[in-house]
């Protein structure tokens, strides 16, 4: 069936206000499964790991379970191959230390100018200080897709890692990454995936991409401010950890520094177990559509959660196309074309006539709507289109809460923008 709304809608508390959120991107509203998850840690087991008494050993189950949640979210093999930290940015700054041990002077690696800086700094800062060759991967401006065939010349050179994302915060691409990271694999070349701004709109499936690390965060998908990496078993524990003589040595906690914030990993459990409700609730036309046997229990409601998400979602990024080509003197970056609204989500930035961004993002507030202005830190993407010095541009992103009587009033206050 398809999603309802109005049930949707009730289970975040935040939306119960005169507002329209299409500032998604840069994190979504949170969904009441995470708040109560959050709520029910403090109260009930609020202590630190590993403990002889009863509130430390409820906390680590509660751990350990969100663990397996992450990995039936993106389908990894095993919960030891599951890493939380603060956020994706902090995650791969340590994990790229980690990596980069291994690269020697006259090692090269590839990055790209579509990706976040998050998925771009930590590898470059870590060739910096091993001596090691960046290559770069450029995008076509016009489109805002990733050049591929400029990535399999970077790729001949035999690169130690690929650094690239699921999905772009900027344009809204969808990046082929299955195929991708083949290209990768047959040039003997590691891929680490950004998956923060794809994870709230599509299904993940490690083991099906084969990447070797893959990271999201749960406060882009109805969650709280955490971030979660996936990392095949072997090459994790491989992997050099940098962390005090006292901690674990065992997966996944030798890559999980000191006290972890254990209320906002509960508070993760909650956005998967949201998602788990969409599939049971709404998911059942999508089952024929998935491999029998392949997914079972949690992991199969939450691939019908993500599909049916993905499918409503497709809708809104189509109105949401046609809404923003309707505005006079607005200029669209990015895929625009609505037969190739499968090769993105449904984040679209725009600049209106010669309007500085700000003001085009502080005149919408004034209407109620939320949306960014600036780079996003795709700083990078916003360079490329000559655009940073101008203020950037303005992003709008939908989520599957998002209505399509959203869309028309957020496309009323532009024309109304765009005509003073």
């Amino acid at each position: 069936m398809p999603l309802n709304l109005d049930l949707i809608r009730q289970q975040f508390p935040s939306l119960n206000r005169p507002a329209v959120f299409f500032d998604n991107p840069g994190g979504t509203q949170i969904a009441k499964q995470s708040l109560d998850r959050i709520n029910k840690y403090l109260i009930e087991c609020n202590a630190n790991h590993e403990g002889a008494f009863a509130t430390s050993i409820a906390s680590d189950a509660v751990l350990d379970e969100a663990h397996r949640a992450m990995a039936d979210f993106y389908n990894a093999v095993s919960p030891e191959e599951i890493v939380f930290g603060n956020n994706m940015t902090t995650i791969t700054l340590h994990i790229s230390r980690s990596v980069s041990r291994e690269w020697r002077e006259g090692d090269e690696i590839v990055v790209t100018r579509l990706d976040h800086d998050a998925n771009v700094t930590p590898w470059v800062l870590a060739a910096q200080d091993r001596g090691v060759k960046v290559n770069w991967v450029d995008f076509d401006v016009e489109e805002g897709t990733l050049k591929l065939d400029d990535l399999q010349k970077a790729l001949e050179r035999k690169p130690k890692l690929l650094a690239i994302g699921y999905a772009s915060n900027s344009l809204g691409t969808i990046n082929p990454v299955k195929k991708i990271i083949d290209m990768a694999h047959d040039a003997g070349t590691l891929v680490y995936i950004d998956a923060v701004q794809y994870a709230p709109h599509g299904p993940i499936d490690v083991q099906k991409l084969d990447c070797d690390f893959l990271i999201s965060s749960a406060y882009k998908f109805f969650g709280t401010h955490s971030g979660i990496l996936y990392g095949k078993r072997d090459l994790l524990e491989k992997l050099y950890a940098y962390k005090v003589r006292p901690a674990t040595n065992k997966l996944p906690g030798k890559f999980e520094t000191g006290t972890q914030n254990h209320e906002g990993i509960a508070g993760v459990l909650g956005a998967i177990e949201y998602f788990e409700w969409i599939g049971k609730e709404f998911g059942s036309e999508f089952v024929e559509g998935l491999a029998e046997g392949t997914y079972q229990g949690r992991r199969l409601e939450l691939k019908k959660a993500m599909t049916a998400i993905h499918a409503y979602e497709y809708e809104l990024a189509r109105a949401l196309l046609s809404a923003l080509e309707s505005v006079p003197g607005l200029r669209l970056y990015g895929l625009t074309d609505v037969r190739r609204l499968d090769e993105r989500v449904a984040t679209f930035s725009f600049r209106l006539k010669d309007m500085h961004p700000r003001v085009v993002a502080e005149k919408l507030a004034q209407e109620g709507i939320y949306v960014w202005d600036g780079n996003y830190y795709a700083l990078n993407v916003s360079e490329r289109l000559g655009v940073e010095e101008h203020g950037g541009m303005v992003r709008v992103g939908a989520a599957h809460y998002n209505t399509l009587d959203e869309v028309e009033r957020l496309k009323d206050a532009l024309i109304k923008i765009a005509a003073t």
